[in-house]
C-alpha cells in the first residue's frame, strides 16, 4: 500500500497532518534534526506524542539527518536512553557513522537513508541496505525510469521520494551557501534559505568607467536568482506507483498547519482516487507557493527545458487565502471554540475546510467572547466562540480569501 507521509513541524502540525490524511508523519528532535528553526520536539513532548501515535496508530519517523560533529557525536551517545523512548518506529539518517549507534542502542528501530546522502542508484542502495537500511529516500534528481529500474534490482529495499514543496539548488540539499552569506550551515539545520533571497547583480562594466557597474534586473522588482520552483506531483501518484515508490513524501516542517492541511489531504484524496479530487487539488495552487514543476521525474532534459532549477523566477509565492486558525472543539446551539490566528471580522465571507469537506461557507456567523458577549471582531491569543450554520467538527480549518502576494 502506498504510504503518504507528511511533515510535523510541531505538536499542533502532527495532529493536523494526522487528522488530514497522512499515513506517516516525520519530526524531528531539537538536537539533531535538519529543521532547527521547525519548532521539533523536546522530551516535555513525548508523552503527547506517545498518546497521539497511540490513538492513531500512525508511524512516526524521527529525522536525524544533520551531519554530525565529533562534539554531537558524543552528545548522542550521552543521550541514548532519552532518545530510545520516544515512540519512533524509525530514524531517518544520512550521516553513516550513526549506524553502529543504532544497531547497537536501538536494533528494534528501522533505519532510513536520508536524501541528504544522495542516493540515486541501484549498486548505492544495495550498499546502503547491507549495512541494514530498510528504506531510501531517493535523492530527488532520480527519474522515474532510474526509480523503477533500481526496484527492479533491488525489490526487497522500500523506497521514498518527495512529491511536493521546496526543492533545493544544491545537489539533494547540500549546499555551503547560507553557511557562507550568514554563518547558518544548511548542513547543521540552520538553513536560512539565501538561494530564495532577493538579489541585485552588478554584472556589466563600462569599458570607460572601471569599477563602475550596472545592475541586471529582473521583471519590474528583483529576482531570486537562485530560487527553485516547488515541486508537485499530484497528477502522477499512479506513475510513481508503478515505478515502485512505497511512500510518497511532503516538504514543509517549517510551513504552516494550513499547507500541511491541504496538502496532506490533496494527496490523500489523490491516492485513494477520490472522485472530488478536483475540489482538493484546487487547494494546492491556493495555498502559498512557487510555480509548480516535475522536477527531474521525467528526464534531467525536461528539467533542464521547462523546469531548470537554477533559472530565475519571477513568480514568487502565490496566495489566495488567509489562514484564520481551526475549530478546537464543539459546544451548544451550532458554537465553536475557536483557536485564532489572524483576525477575524464580523461579516467576514468565511470559509471552512475539513478532511472531506472541501469547502464550507458562511459570512452570518456571530461571534462571543469569555463573558458570552457579542464581538466585531477578534484577535490571535484571545478567547473566542463562533456561532455558524455550518456544522463543524474539531479540527477544521477557517480561512478568507485574499489577495496578497508575496514576492521573494
Amino acid at each position: 500500500m502506498l504510504e503518504l507521509l507528511s511533515p510535523a513541524g510541531n505538536i499542533e502540525k502532527l495532529r493536523t497532518a494526522i487528522n488530514y490524511g497522512a499515513d506517516a508523519c516525520y519530526m524531528g528532535l531539537k538536537d539533531f534534526s535538519l529543521r532547527a528553526n521547525a519548532g521539533n520536539f523536546s522530551d516535555s513532548e513525548m508523552e503527547e506524542v506517545r498518546k497521539i501515535k497511540s490513538e492513531s496508530g500512525k508511524k512516526l519517523y524521527c529525522a536525524m539527518n544533520i551531519l554530525f560533529k565529533e562534539d554531537q557525536i558524543e552528545k548522542l551517545y550521552t543521550m541514548r536512553n532519552e532518545i530510545a523512548s520516544w515512540p519512533f518506529d524509525a530514524f531517518i539518517i544520512s550521516d553513516i557513522g550513526l549506524v553502529d549507534f543504532f544497531q547497537k542502542y536501538l536494533p528494534d528501530r528501522d533505519l532510513h537513508l536520508s536524501t541528504q546522502a544522495s542516493c540515486i542508484n541501484s549498486n548505492s542502495v544495495k550498499a546502503y541496505k547491507s549495512m541494514g537500511f530498510k528504506r531510501i529516500i531517493l535523492g530527488r534528481e532520480a527519474s522515474l525510469d532510474t526509480i523503477k529500474r533500481i526496484k527492479d534490482k533491488v525489490p526487497e529495499i522500500e523506497l521514498e521520494c518527495f512529491v511536493h514543496g521546496a526543492m533545493c539548488m544544491a545537489y539533494s540539499g547540500r549546499c555551503i551557501l547560507s553557511a557562507y552569506l550568514t554563518g547558518r550551515s544548511a548542513n547543521q539545520g540552520d538553513c536560512a534559505h539565501t538561494c530564495r533571497w532577493n538579489y541585485k547583480m552588478y554584472a556589466i562594466e563600462e569599458e570607460e568607467r572601471k569599477g563602475q557597474y550596472m545592475p541586471i534586473e529582473g521583471g519590474d522588482d528583483y529576482t531570486a536568482i537562485l530560487s527553485s520552483k516547488d515541486l508537485c506531483m499530484i497528477d502522477h501518484i499512479n506513475e510513481l506507483r508503478d515505478a515502485g515508490i512505497d511512500s510518497l513524501k511532503i516538504e514543509g516542517r517549517m510551513k504552516s498547519v494550513y499547507y500541511v492541511a491541504v496538502v496532506t489531504r490533496a494527496y490523500r484524496k489523490a491516492i485513494d482516487s477520490d472522485k472530488d479530487m478536483d475540489k482538493y487539488k484546487r487547494d494546492l495552487f491556493d495555498v502559498s507557493h512557487r510555480q509548480y514543476t516535475t522536477g527531474f521525474f521525467f528526464s534531467s532534459n525536461a528539467a533542464d527545458d521547462k523546469n531548470d532549477v537554477s533559472r530565475p523566477t519571477e513568480y514568487g509565492y502565490e496566495r489566495a487565502y488567509m489562514f484564520l486558525g481551526t475549530v478546537k472543539e464543539a459546544k451548544r446551539n451550532n458554537r465553536y471554540v475557536l483557536d485564532v490566528k489572524n483576525q477575524i471580522r464580523k461579516g467576514d465571507d468565511l470559509e471552512f475546510i475539513g478532511p472531506d469537506v472541501p469547502l464550507l461557507s458562511d459570512k452570518e456567523f456571530k461571534m462571543f467572547n469569555e463573558h458570552e458577549e457579542e464581538v466585531e471582531k477578534i484577535d490571535h491569543g484571545h478567547y473566542v466562540e463562533i456561532e455558524t450554520k455550518c456544522p463543524l467538527k474539531e479540527g477544521y480549518i477557517l480561512r478568507k480569501e485574499s489577495d496578497v502576494k508575496i514576492i521573494n
